[in-house]
């Protein structure tokens, strides 16, 4: 999806400079997709102690 958007360039600056990333939609891309790892991951810790899992068989 092709979108225009302002974004702080010294953000943008200091992303490429400290990852070695060369473009800013290949930043942009791997941003949102830690963005949304990490919100996963969150989702998944609070999850800590409300969901009871049996122990799995030996079988497997």
């Amino acid at each position: 999806m092709r979108t225009n958007i302002i974004i702080d360039d010294e953000l943008i600056k200091e992303a490429l400079k400290i990852t070695g990333i060369k473009t800013k939609k290949e930043i942009v891309n791997i941003a949102l997709k830690e963005l949304i790892e990490n919100h996963k991951r969150k989702n998944l810790m609070d999850l800590k102690g409300k969901i009871q899992f049996d122990e799995i068989g030996q079988s497997l």
